[in-house]
């Protein structure tokens, strides 16, 4: 079983990013080194008898050095978020190239197991829709940091209040009456605080005149 080297902490992970934007080759080599754990738990789920593992891992290892030449210092998130969603797309789309490149392939064979153990086709791949992993993740940075920002701008009821009636951070919209029976309090009243808080983000984001 091959073992790599442990990933690096957020620190030593900034100093080598920064190192390897300012042109040091070096750099770029150790944060390749030490994101190959990564490469090999995400080509894990590719795994099965057709695929051998070293070529998962070469595959993969394309995508991280993607990542780690295309990553953004400026996002909040760490280089390994961003790095497995450019491994897995590599991977993805060399499934897809080997599809078409073999005839004698079923679209229904099995290819591997997803992260929850269930086995997966190509038929699942090619139907997946394409992913654009930089704008996916720039997406969900700018999404964080509005979050945030709501967050900043309201008291904590408030925003409890607003995140469960609109649905933030991913979770299910709620009634005005389910806030109120979960945070014992009145209808009336949570219809109140969310007027509150609508009016107090209306004011962060005025309409152009």
């Amino acid at each position: 079983m091959k073992t790599f080297p442990k990933p690096l902490s957020a620190d030593e992970e900034q100093h080598y990013l920064l190192r390897f934007q300012r042109g040091d080759p070096e750099a770029k080599n150790i944060l390749i080194e030490h994101n190959l754990r990564l490469v090999a738990h995400v080509a894990k789920k590719y795994q099965s008898c057709e695929e051998d593992p070293d070529d998962l891992i070469s595959i993969g290892t394309i995508g991280l050095i993607k990542a780690i030449s295309t990553f953004d210092l400026s996002r909040t998130s760490r280089l390994s978020t961003y790095a497995a969603r450019c491994i897995d797309n590599e991977l993805l789309m060399m499934l897809r190239a080997r599809k078409k490149c073999s005839r004698e392939v079923s679209l229904y064979d099995p290819i591997g197991t997803d992260r929850e153990g269930n086995e997966i086709s190509l038929l699942d791949v090619i139907e997946s829709p394409p992913v654009d992993v930089v704008e996916d993740c720039f997406k969900r940075d700018n999404i964080s940091h509005l979050l945030k920002h709501i967050k900043n701008s309201l008291s904590p009821k408030e925003y409890h209040v607003i995140c469960c009636r609109y649905g933030l951070g991913g979770q299910e919209p709620l009634t005005q009456r389910e806030i109120a029976k979960d945070l014992f309090i009145s209808r009336s009243y949570v219809s109140r605080i969310e007027k509150n808080a609508l009016r107090k983000l209306r004011a962060l984001f005025p309409e152009k005149q």
